[in-house]
């Protein structure tokens, strides 16, 4: 079994560099560091988990906070939990998972040293949770960007690009009556970052492109979205592009414009807002607009753990959408010159 002194030898340093490297106690520069880490790998030295901790006062532990509110898709959850656990594992750090709606199970957790950082989902736009996450001493990561981001590291999707994006493609294929079939009315009421963020692009881009825009949530249950498409094509009847953002109705949604006789893509073009699996599941291929849901919790790891190590201050990155054209969109009649 490979020991502390054989890293040191096969990556050309001390033991004590090593230690340095393992505790993140000290500032190491980014090519000794990876030597290290790659002689770490090459030889699979595992430090003893216990006598580790001892020594770095670290666990090796990530918080993940992901309370299973109402209204949130558990499916597409666990896929930003998976890509959380997958990188913390290439970086040799076990999760724990949080569920509590709450900021006590939160500051249990940090007091009592069970964790040496923490990542945080389901961000609101006025999280009640900042105030208690800002006093942390652990680094903190959150999935999500709430309305007074100064001083956090945040990561998400760029969902009011994700809104604006939408929009526009329905506009340049020839709609002018537009809906968003929104998240599910709790996710709204308390003002889901990612939720109030997909309905700001999207009011901009109908804005910019002179479209007419409906926004209705939508429960994700056939009757919610009876409900939804009805209440839409009830106050415009003239509606032949939809967003929808709200992967549980998708199929619902579908099922209930062919019960309308609305066909789709000949009577109404559908933008989706989902995983790229989530799309290609439905009766008809989907254009869509990915939710990297496992890149975003990957890079949630690196943001963090980068943080722990004092290599990188607080920040903001969003990641850009990408919509992928199939078969659930076509251009307009009446935008077809004759």
């Amino acid at each position: 079994m490979a020991t502390i002194e054989d890293v040191a030898r096969a990556a050309g340093v001390s033991a004590s560099t090593v230690s340095y490297v393992l505790s993140g106690k000290r500032s190491i520069s980014a090519p000794t560091r990876r030597r290290v880490e790659h002689a770490i790998a090459e030889l699979g030295y595992r430090p003893h988990a216990g006598a580790r901790a001892l020594a770095s006062s670290r666990t090796n532990v990530i918080g993940l906070v992901a309370p299973l509110r109402s209204g949130v898709d558990v499916a597409v959850i666990m896929q930003f939990v998976t890509g959380v656990v997958t990188r913390a594992r290439e970086f040799d750090h076990d999760v724990l998972l949080l569920t509590q709606d709450d900021t006590g199970g939160l500051e249990r957790v940090a007091a009592g040293s069970m964790v040496d950082a923490i990542v945080v989902m389901d961000v609101e736009a006025d999280d009640p949770r900042i105030p208690t996450l800002r006093a942390l001493r652990q680094p903190t990561v959150l999935i999500g960007l709430p309305r007074e981001p100064a001083g956090l590291s945040c990561v998400d999707l760029d969902f009011e690009a994700v809104g604006r994006l939408g929009a526009t493609h329905l506009a340049r294929t020839g709609h002018t009556d537009v809906a968003l079939v929104g998240s599910p009315p709790e996710v709204m009421a308390r003002h889901t970052s990612y939720a109030d963020r997909v309905v700001r692009g999207f009011r901009e881009a109908c804005a910019e492109h002179g479209l007419r825009g409906e926004i209705e949530p939508c429960e994700p249950t056939p009757a919610g979205a009876r409900h939804a498409v009805d209440a839409v094509l009830d106050r415009a009847p003239g509606t032949t592009g939809l967003l929808v953002h709200n992967e549980r109705a998708l199929p619902h949604v579908l099922a209930h414009l062919a019960e309308r006789g609305r066909a789709v893509p000949d009577d109404v073009s559908l933008v989706a807002v989902c995983p790229t699996d989530v799309a290609l599941a439905q009766s008809q291929p989907l254009t869509s607009i990915d939710i990297p849901a496992e890149v975003i919790g990957g890079v949630a790891v690196e943001m963090v753990l980068s943080r722990l190590r004092g290599e990188q201050p607080a920040e903001t990155r969003l990641l850009a959408p990408v919509l992928t054209e199939r078969d659930s969109t076509a251009v307009h009649e009446a935008h077809v010159s004759p």
